[in-house]
């Protein structure tokens, strides 16, 4: 056995021997044990499982995890550490981390561990679970409310009594708490759209977006920006008359969490700006855009988080891997097919996937075209949010 080697055999002796004193209370009932690996707090929050393989720290800053305990089917979690590049936001949004374990960062653009970032953000964490046997009850059972107790002061049968207490996800507007508090520009001299500090040469910025901050991420500006688009961000709550009043080549609304269905505010903007300005939508700004068209969302049974997700094309047939976080879906029935055509369907679970409106230039789609992380498949829908414009 190498040297490395043993350090690693030793580090996960040192692990086993530790005691589960933490655990993960769910509302059935369930008390999933290990040990406190985050910030000392307790905390409530929705459980979802993400199958990807790595991107955690894009995931933890991606805003539209609020209000979620995040669950990494992956066993090995935190080996890259954490750096600025990989930030999707200003801050960690979930609500807690659950991990099968978590190491020490060994990589060359780690500039803190991804347990200090933790502890630093407030986000209580918990590894020592058997996050492959979480991942499959949630799966046939469904989301559920959780409680992560760390401190020590709540006991089991007082942890399942205010998961099941706590209001939830449905119903609860989170676009307000995350978005940002201002107007701003994104990335007016090109710094912030490098990779990894290393210069782009970007197209010049020929066209005017204002971009709706639902819990936007970075990647999505970035991408937004290197297809040519100068970006204005707004928060959550700005009137369509005010984004009117911009005079913008086009509309971007936003990822972000919980239910479409409260974000009534949003809804109604774009009801307004459908017709009068290009709009395109992903993710919960898919979600929004399905309900100012006269549809309806209603709550999938464990959600889609994950970077392998397949979603057809109808119109050209092909098959993209897709970047996906939400726990709501479109629903088919409630659309009027004279007005709006569905463009993109799940391949796991025919749910709705994109959608555009027949005469009017608009059209959304329920995955990431960023990625960030992720495959860049979807990359070409930038692409076809200016040549919407274009044609408008």
């Amino acid at each position: 056995m190498t040297a490395p080697d043993s350090r690693k055999a030793a580090l996960w002796a040192w692990k086993e021997k530790r005691e589960k004193r933490d655990f993960l209370a769910l509302a059935d009932g369930t008390i999933m044990r290990g040990r406190s690996v985050g910030a000392p707090r307790d905390a409530l929050g929705e459980v979802v499982f993400n199958t990807g393989m790595s991107g955690y720290q894009e995931i933890l800053s991606d805003p539209s995890y609020a209000g979620q305990f995040v669950t990494m089917t992956y066993p090995e979690i935190g080996n890259t550490g954490m750096n600025m590049d990989d930030m999707e936001s200003r801050r960690l949004f979930a609500n807690g981390f659950i991990v099968h374990d978590l190491n020490e960062s060994s990589n060359w653009r780690s500039l803190v561990s991804l347990r200090d970032s933790l502890v630093k953000a407030g986000v209580p964490a918990i590894d020592g679970i058997d996050t492959r046997a979480l991942a499959s009850k949630l799966r046939d059972e469904g989301t559920m409310k959780g409680y992560l107790s760390v401190e020590g002061k709540v006991d089991e049968q007082a942890a399942v009594r205010l998961a099941n207490e706590w209001e939830g996800l449905d119903g609860q507007d989170y676009a307000a708490r995350v978005t940002c508090e201002k107007e701003y520009q994104w990335d007016t001299d090109g710094r912030l759209t490098m990779s990894w500090g290393i210069a782009e040469t970007l197209p010049p910025a020929d066209l005017k977006i204002v971009a709706y901050d639902f819990g936007i991420k970075w990647n999505i500006l970035r991408g937004l920006r290197r297809s040519g688009m100068a970006v204005t961000v707004v928060p959550a709550k700005t009137p369509a008359s005010a984004v009117l009043a911009m005079g913008p080549d086009g509309v971007f609304l936003s990822n972000g969490p919980a239910d479409p269905a409260a974000v009534t505010y949003a809804i109604e903007a774009t009801r307004e700006l459908v017709g009068k300005v290009p709009v395109m939508g992903i993710c919960l700004g898919h979600q929004i855009l399905g309900w100012a068209l006269g549809g309806r969302t209603y709550r999938l049974k464990f959600g889609h988080h994950g970077i392998n997700h397949p979603v057809r094309n109808l119109a050209t047939g092909e098959v993209e891997i897709t970047s996906q976080n939400h726990n709501f879906s479109v629903d088919p029935a409630s659309l009027d097919a004279a007005r709006v055509e569905v463009t993109h369907i799940n391949l796991n679970d025919n749910t709705i996937e994109g959608v555009r409106h027949r005469a009017e230039p608009a059209f959304s789609v329920q995955y990431h075209p960023e990625a960030g992380p992720g495959p860049h498949d979807p990359f070409y829908l930038f692409k076809s949010f200016r040549d919407l414009i274009a044609g408008a």
